[in-house]
């Protein structure tokens, strides 16, 4: 896979880091903005980026590389990739992918239309420990309750308080404790039992932004109650809960470090599974194996996935 970067924010400072261990990634091009620019050419240097670009008509044009992947504030997320999709490059996009349900749609139909692989980097959905949460889930059945937490005070949160408005608290960016946070509590819960009958969020707002916040689902038999915050710190957290036992995984959605599975007649499995350190290691590794063999309906599973956490986004806004 020939990789065209869009941003050079924090989680592509972090992206490019496990890239030595990616070698079947080869990194093409970066865009930077003209302000970020000679800081951005000390990034292209570091990790071997082959060419650096301000203008994104010229980087689709110019840049050698198959696949764009998008790190970008949320609210621009649409545009770029449908650009990208318009200029026959496939997409990664970070999550949330849109911030709207249609938007999503209309770039799954650009996607087919020019045969192309348009993926969400949501990082859980890749982890080893993912996996085996899923396969130890009949093994608890049948499930009750799930609850979620992933709370992180914001480095942004002070200057927040002190009047400034920064991205990751800016509405108008897809800013917000919800789409920033709480959306990887989504992804696992959807990911377990799919869409739910019903959603609602209970957002703390702040000068017309939710900081923190507590998503409830209801699937039946089933509740879950997802929590986000970035106005507070706290232990993170997954717990499922069956008739049959429980399956804990400690520490942030994003990463699933460790965890186990403890039935109720006494065995216990110990989660360890994820093949590398690095959070974004197992899904670049799947993107790449995606996009080298053109796996459309790898593609298309993944995108019936996000679909359903864009549409459980729209309910909970509504």
């Amino acid at each position: 896979m020939k990789l065209g970067i869009v941003g050079a924010g924090m989680i592509v400072k972090d992206f490019l880091t496990v890239t030595p261990d990616l070698p079947q990634i080869e990194l093409s091009a970066i865009l930077s903005s003209e302000r970020s620019l000679e800081k951005n050419k000390e990034l292209q240097t570091v990790h071997g980026i082959k060419a650096i670009f301000t203008d994104y008509s010229d980087f689709l044009r110019e840049g050698n590389f198959d696949t764009v992947y998008i790190a970008l504030p949320n609210h621009l997320h649409y545009q770029y990739a449908l650009e990208a999709l318009i200029a026959g490059k496939h997409v990664i996009c970070e999550k949330p992918f849109t911030m709207h349900l249609q938007e999503l749609q209309d770039l799954q139909e650009k996607a087919r239309e020019k045969d192309l692989l348009l993926f969400e980097a949501i990082t859980n959905q890749y982890l080893g420990n993912f996996r085996r949460i899923k396969e130890h889930l009949d093994k608890i059945a049948p499930i009750h309750l799930i609850s979620c937490n992933y709370s992180q005070y914001s480095s942004r949160y002070d200057a927040f308080k002190k009047g400034e408005v920064p991205l990751a608290f800016d509405p108008a960016a897809g800013g917000g404790a919800l789409m920033d946070i709480n959306i990887y509590n989504l992804h696992i819960v959807v990911g377990l039992l799919g869409e739910p009958r019903i959603a609602r969020y209970f957002p703390n707002y702040q000068r017309g932004v939710d900081t923190s916040g507590v998503v409830m689902m209801d699937y039946g038999q089933a509740k879950a109650v997802c929590v986000g915050s970035k106005d507070t710190d706290a232990e993170s957290y997954v717990r499922i809960q069956g008739e049959a036992g429980e399956i804990i995984v400690k520490g942030p959605t994003n990463s699933l470090k460790s965890g186990y599975v403890k039935l109720r007649s006494g065995v216990q499995h110990v989660l360890n599974n994820n093949v590398h350190t690095h959070r974004m290691y197992e899904e670049f590794h799947r993107f790449a194996k995606a996009i080298d063999q053109h796996d459309i309906v790898f593609a298309n599973e993944q995108m019936r996935h996000s679909l359903e956490v864009m549409s459980v986004l729209e309910k909970t806004r509504s």
